[in-house]
C-alpha cells in the first residue's frame, strides 16, 4: 500500500489516531495461548463496511466475508467468534490495549508495522473507477489526470491517496465518508469514484444511477492482511499466516467474499471478468 494509508476498507488512520498510536515494544505472552485457553477469538468489526462486515441494525447480529473468516480461524483452535465493534482509525489501538486478538482487512505499510504486526495478505486486490451514467470508461490513469475531470473520493482513503498521486491534475473533491463521495457521481456532481474492485461491486449494485466499473492502467493493486499486536512470540502472526497463505490459494478466500457480496445481491454474473480478487 503506498503512503501511510490505513485499513481495508480503505482508510487513512486519522491524524489524532496516529499521534496515539505509537511505535510499540512487543509485548510478552503469546495471543494464540490465550485464545486457545479462554476458548474465545476477539475480532474487530466495523459498521457499514460490506462486504467485510454486515451488521443487521435490526437484531444486532453480524455476517460478511470477515465474520466467515473468523469463525473458520476459531474452529482450528476449539474458540468461539466474539466481535467488538471499532473503526478502521481505532483498530491499531485496540490491538495495543489488548482489546482484541487480531483485526481483518488491514493494509501493511512501514508506519503500521512499527506499531503492530501482520499476517500474510489475504486478499490481494485492485482500484477502481466508478463513472456516472454516460461518462466514458477511463481505459489509463492519464484518462483521468486532466483538469476537466471530476474524481470524488472519501477523506483520507487510500481512494484519495491513489487519486492524487496518479491523477494529480484532475479536479478531486474530497468527501466526508464514501458514501457522500458516491452520491455525488449518481447525482452528476463527480465523473467518477475512485474506490477498490471488492466496494466498487457492492456499491453499483446499490445504486442503479451510477454508470459503470474500470479498472484502469496500469492497474494499481493493495494487499489487505490480518493485523495483530506486537509480540515476543510469533507463533499466532505465523499461524494466521499459514491459514491465510493456505486459504487464498485453495481458492477459499475468494469464496467467502463471493458469499460476502452474494449477501449484498451481487451474484458472480455481476462480477465483471477483469476484476480479480
Amino acid at each position: 500500500m503506498l503512503g501511510a494509508v490505513a485499513a481495508a476498507g480503505a482508510t487513512v488512520l486519522p491524524q489524532a489516531a496516529q499521534a496515539q498510536a505509537a511505535p510499540a515494544a512487543p509485548a510478552n505472552g503469546s495471543t494464540l495461548d490465550r485464545v486457545r485457553s479462554s476458548g474465545v477469538l476477539r475480532m474487530g468489526v466495523v459498521v457499514g463496511q460490506a462486504p467485510y462486515f454486515t451488521k443487521n441494525l435490526t437484531d444486532g447480529t453480524w455476517t460478511g466475508a470477515c465474520l466467515k473468516m473468523a469463525a473458520d480461524i476459531a474452529s482450528k483452535l476449539n474458540a468461539k467468534v466474539q466481535v467488538v465493534e471499532t473503526t478502521w482509525g481505532n483498530q491499531v489501538l485496540d490491538l495495543q490495549s489488548n482489546k482484541i486478538d487480531l483485526a481483518f482487512a488491514v493494509n501493511p505499510t512501514p508506519e503500521r508495522a512499527l506499531m503492530v504486526d501482520f499476517a500474510t495478505p489475504i486478499l490481494v486486490h485492485s482500484f477502481t473507477a466508478v463513472t456516472r451514467k454516460g461518462y466514458a470508461k477511463p481505459a489509463t490513469w492519464d484518462d483521468l489526470n486532466k483538469p476537466e475531470v471530476r474524481i470524488a473520493v472519501d477523506m483520507g482513503s487510500s481512494h484519495e491517496l491513489i487519486a492524487r498521486r496518479y491523477a494529480p491534475k484532475a479536479n478531486i473533491l474530497a468527501f466526508k465518508t464514501r458514501d457522500e463521495a458516491v452520491m455525488a457521481v449518481s447525482t452528476g456532481r463527480a465523473d467518477v469514484n475512485i474506490v477498490l474492485a471488492i466496494l466498487a461491486l457492492p456499491m453499483l449494485k446499490k445504486n442503479p444511477s451510477l454508470g459503470e466499473i474500470a479498472i484502469p492502467r496500469p492497474v494499481l493493486t493493495m494487499p489487505t492482511n490480518i493485523a495483530v499486536r506486537l509480540e515476543s512470540d510469533k507463533r499466532w502472526r505465523d499461524f494466521l499466516s499459514v491459514w491465510a497463505d493456505y486459504n487464498r490459494s485453495m481458492g477459499t478466500t475468494r469464496e467467502w467474499f463471493i458469499e460476502g457480496l452474494a449477501e449484498l445481491g451481487v451474484q458472480q454474473a455481476d462480477i465483471p471478468p477483469e476484476v480479480q480478487f
